[in-house]
């Protein structure tokens, strides 16, 4: 398994031009997490939540400021090299599932593991669908499964290849209150550094530290 690996922010900042107008989504952001600790980041709707997830998982460049993971500075590398860095260290969880809708449940968590040329996961693949309780449904295409089933999928897919991060952005937002509790349970047990959005107060209290954004800003930390 890789090792968890610390995040650091040093005066980041996102900011688009519309035709409206500048959007500073995220304005002189410094954070850091530590390796192996789990932050929850809470705050209103448009308040630059998802964009700070997209700058650490390096699917985004800041404006300006530095992102580190790891060892690696991502905001200085390349589209190719940020992409090496998601398939080998960093398991992402986005607001929609995109699941494709051609595999199977299996299928979908196992696609990750080709991507590193392992062809013998299938035993992972289905321990990690029935620990967010899909052992039955391993075999079912995305379609016939419910929103919240295949949110669990696209967990599972996130932990299948041992990463050192995983980024999830509202996780438990489609699942109901006991299925919202086997994903936090999943993913809290997972060796790994884990950064979650999230709206769920239950959700908060199970991380070690929170932290609160406001119109593109960190409010303080609290534990």
């Amino acid at each position: 398994m890789t090792r968890p690996v610390g995040i650091r922010l040093d005066g980041v900042a996102k900011h688009y031009a519309t035709p409206t107008g500048l959007v500073r989504a995220l304005d002189g952001i410094s954070l850091e997490v530590e390796p192996g600790s789990s932050l929850a980041v809470t705050g209103p709707s448009g308040c630059g939540k998802s964009t700070l997830l997209g700058l650490i998982g390096g699917l985004e460049v800041p404006t300006a400021g530095r992102v580190t993971v790891g060892r690696s500075e991502i905001s200085r590398l390349g589209e190719s090299a940020r992409a090496r860095l998601r398939r080998q260290d960093i398991g992402l969880v986005y607001q929609s599932d995109n699941l494709l809708p051609f595999l199977t449940a299996a299928e979908n968590v196992g696609l990750q593991l080709s991507l590193h040329g392992e062809s013998n996961g299938s035993a992972r693949c289905r321990d990690l669908l029935a620990a967010v309780g899909l052992a039955d449904d391993v075999d079912k295409l995305p379609d016939q499964l419910s929103r919240g089933q295949r949110q669990r999928v696209a967990v599972a897919r996130a932990l299948i290849h041992r990463p050192a991060l995983v980024l999830a952005d509202e996780p438990s937002g489609s699942l109901d209150a006991t299925s919202a509790t086997a994903i936090v349970e999943v993913l809290r047990a997972a060796e790994v550094t884990l950064v979650i959005v999230t709206h769920d107060p239950w959700v908060v209290e199970q991380f070690e530290w929170t932290v609160d954004m406001l119109d593109g800003q960190l409010v303080p930390w609290h534990a």
